[in-house]
C-alpha cells in the first residue's frame, strides 16, 4: 500500500530525514517510534505533502506522491490525525466532524459515517452540539480521530495520539484503531513516543533516531530488542 524509499526532507537548508525506507501493507498497523525530536513528525509531513521532500519516493497504491500537494495526497486516501488535534474550538463537535467531509463522496456518505463514529465514540453523540473547545483533552482527541474517519481514509495516520492524555483514554483510542483495521481494512500508521503502548497495538514498527531508521521489525521483535529496552522502555 505505502512504500517510502530513500526519503530525505527538512526545513530550508537543514535536513532532518536521511534516506528513510518504510513500508505498510493493507490492513496493517505500523508504528513509527522514537523520542521527541527524532524526526517522526517531519516524516509524516513529508508523506502528507505538508513539506516537500528534497529527494526520495512516496508511493501509495502505485501512485508517486512525493512532491504532490496535500490536497492531492488527501484525495488519494491518506488522512492524518495531527499532533495536538487542531480542532476548530469555537465550533460544535458536529461542525468539526462535518469538516472531515471534504469531497463529493465523503459528503454523500456523511450521515452513514457519522453513525459509525458515534458507535466508536458514544460520548461524541452526547456532545455533538457542544463547542469542541469545552471538551476534555481525551474527548477532543476522539473528535480529531472521528473527523479523520469521516474522510473515509484508506490510510489513517495517527500522529502522537497519546500526547497529554490519560493512559485509559489512549487505550480507548488505540483499541478503536485496532477495531478499524479488523472491520474496515483501513491501514494505520501510528506515530508515537509511548513505545510500550505502540508496540502493544502495532503489527510492525520502525524506530527513528536522529532522522534515520535505526531499527525495524515485528512488534514482538522490537519489544525484545536490547537497545529498545534500554533506550526507551527503561529495562
Amino acid at each position: 500500500m505505502l512504500k517510502v524509499s530513500k526519503l530525505n526532507a527538512g526545513y530550508g537548508s537543514v535536513n532532518i530525514l536521511w534516506d528513510i525506507d518504510l513500508e505498510l501493507n493493507d490492513g496493517e498497523i505500523v508504528a513509527v517510534l522514537g523520542s521527541n525530536g527524532a524526526g517522526k513528525t517531519t516524516m509524516v509531513r513529508a508523506i502528507t505533502g505538508m513539506i516537500r521532500p528534497t529527494s526520495g519516493s512516496v508511493i501509495f497504491n502505485g501512485e508517486e506522491l512525493a512532491g504532490k500537494s496535500s490536497r492531492t495526497i488527501l484525495n488519494s486516501g491518506i488522512v492524518q490525525v495531527p499532533e495536538g488535534r487542531q480542532l476548530f474550538t469555537e465550533m460544535t463537535v458536529l461542525e468539526n466532524l462535518e469538516m472531515g467531509a471534504f469531497s463529493k463522496e465523503t459528503k454523500e456518505h456523511f450521515r452513514e459515517n457519522l453513525k459509525k463514529c458515534y458507535k466508536w465514540f458514544p460520548k461524541l453523540e452526547e456532545r455533538e452540539k457542544q463547542a469542541a473547545g469545552t471538551l476534555s483533552g481525551g474527548e477532543q482527541q476522539m473528535v480529531a480521530v472521528a473527523r479523520a474517519l469521516i474522510g473515509m481514509p484508506k490510510l489513517l495516520i495517527l500522529d502522537e495520539p497519546s500526547l497529554g492524555l490519560a493512559p485509559n483514554i489512549v487505550d480507548d483510542i488505540l483499541l478503536v484503531a485496532k477495531t478499524l483495521v479488523k472491520e474496515t481494512n483501513i491501514s494505520v500508521l501510528l506515530v508515537e513516543q509511548d513505545i510500550t503502548k505502540a508496540l502493544a497495538t502495532a503489527d510492525r514498527g520502525y524506530v527513528v533516531e536522529n532522522g534515520h531508521i535505526a531499527l525495524s521489525g515485528s512488534a514482538s521483535e522490537l519489544a525484545a530488542n536490547e537497545h529498545v529496552k534500554k533506550a526507551y522502555l527503561g529495562i
